[in-house]
């Protein structure tokens, strides 16, 4: 039990999950599932008990059962115990102060990653501001590579999405295009299908294979199917680069997906086999959002930020080259407004990077939720301050077949420029190749190149 006095009464809570659930951020989310604090002052409350409490205490009380859930065991048994060394006598509220420290330096916190457990990093998290998330999360460097290189510094890689409602191979080319012409693409050129039909999926692989072969593009490419999907495909020899698979925090949240770590190993290994990276072997795409726990009924009472970081420790067993949090994807259910939006992907990009996953973000939100474009930007420039790894790239900023409201092209070359970012260095040479880049680095397309004309929608398989 931990207890905290605020004024003249003293509050009191259950065990470590009810503490770190009354200490989050107000949520739609959590108050749906119940365990939201009541009132302000309880909020605080629970700030003044988790900013006392030993880091140790992460070690040793979990929020799942370890007995029970396989995500535990994995954080538990992998946890670097020399690693945490380093913060082992500090209180959550020490941490915080030792994360903002000058001292406390890129080097310093790559070195500490392996170390942090997600809840460790959730449970600061919640006694942060904004302004701490972005200063701490813009001291993390995480970079991976597979045909070009992603998350070194002064860099913002953008994931060209040029989804079709049909799967229409000329709607899609004519988006990867607009994508590539605006500099987008260095993430990934990925795909999410209409449908999971293995030979839809197949179709769109084997047409994202010609266009980045006869362009030579330095990137890589995704149909964002199950991966039982890809794996299947991978059998049939198609030209799979990065595998994709939506997780969650808890093992009964991972199996509503239909996996499980064992499947996440074997998918790994069967990309792995294929050896088509050039420049690294990072081959795992992740997606991830705050609330899809609660939506599967699979949150054991766990707030949903919490249970959103320990999914990131299932992504960084596996090395993965992107993770994605589509933080206002799942609805206002979860993350009600423009305000709980930017704080939860703040924190979402400040976990991931702090326990080491190379952490990109979907800035957006559904038509449904109390939010619009102007709250997407500023939550897009906090990102990019911050040191995000990717954005999307969408056109229009509009989804037409997931319907709902992302980033655009012109919004990540806005991001670059504003912020002075450039794109993936081999990616950027690629585009200086094809005339699109200025004497100033700046993506500025003044002609269509002739590569790209031979292959106008139309001229694809």
């Amino acid at each position: 039990m931990y207890s905290a006095t605020v004024g003249t009464r003293r509050y009191t809570f259950a065990d470590l999950k009810t503490l770190l659930a009354k200490a989050s951020p107000l949520r739609s989310g959590d108050q749906l599932a119940g365990i939201a604090a009541e009132t302000g002052e309880e909020r605080v409350a629970a700030h003044y008990a988790l900013a006392d409490l030993p880091l140790a205490t992460f070690l040793n009380d979990s929020v799942v059962a370890y007995e029970s859930d396989e995500v535990t065991r994995l954080i538990v048994d992998s946890h670097d115990r020399t690693a945490f060394a380093a913060v082992a006598h500090l209180t959550v509220g020490g941490f915080r102060d030792w994360l903002l420290a000058d001292e406390t330096n890129t080097a310093v916190l790559s070195a500490l990653a392996p170390g942090v457990t997600p809840e460790m990093a959730a449970a600061v998290s919640k006694i942060c501001r904004l302004q701490d998330l972005m200063a701490i999360a813009a001291k993390c460097s995480v970079v991976t590579a597979f045909r070009n290189t992603l998350g070194l510094p002064g860099r913002l890689s953008v994931r060209l999405q040029p989804n079709h409602p049909t799967d229409d191979a000329r709607g899609i080319a004519a988006s990867i295009f607009d994508g590539l012409l605006l500099g987008a693409g260095d993430a990934v050129i990925g795909i999410n299908p209409a449908t999971d039909s293995p030979q839809s999926a197949q179709v769109l692989l084997t047409m994202l294979e010609e266009l980045r072969d006869k362009l030579d593009i330095p990137t890589q490419s995704c149909v964002l199917a199950h991966v039982t999907t890809t794996l299947d495909l991978i059998g049939k020899g198609a030209p799979v680069d990065l595998v994709f698979q939506s997780i969650a925090g808890t093992q009964a949240a991972n199996n509503s997906f239909g996996i499980d770590l064992a499947l996440l190993r074997e998918a790994r290994e069967a990309a792995l086999s294929l050896r088509r990276g050039t420049v690294g072997d990072n081959m795992m795409y992740f997606e991830t959002g705050q609330g899809s726990a609660l939506s599967a009924n699979a949150h054991h009472g766990v707030d949903q930020q919490t249970l959103e970081a320990r999914a990131y420790a299932v992504a960084r067993a596996f090395k993965p080259l992107l993770v994605n949090s589509v933080v206002g994807f799942i609805g206002p259910e979860y993350l009600a407004d423009g305000k709980q939006i930017t704080r939860a992907g703040l924190e979402d990009h400040f976990c991931g990077k702090l326990i080491g996953v190379p952490m990109g973000v979907d800035v957006c939100y559904t038509n449904h939720a109390e939010a619009d474009q102007d709250d997407m930007d500023a939550l897009l420039a906090l990102l990019v301050a911050a040191g995000v790894n990717f954005v999307m790239g969408v056109p229009g900023g509009d989804d037409i077949m997931l319907g709902y409201q992302s980033t655009s092209f012109h919004d990540a070359l806005a991001m670059r420029d504003l912020f002075g970012r450039r794109p993936a260095p081999e990616f950027e040479t690629w585009l200086g190749r094809q005339g699109l880049i200025d004497e100033a680095h700046r993506v500025r397309p003044r002609r269509l190149p002739s590569q790209f004309r031979a292959l106008l929608p139309g001229k694809l398989s």
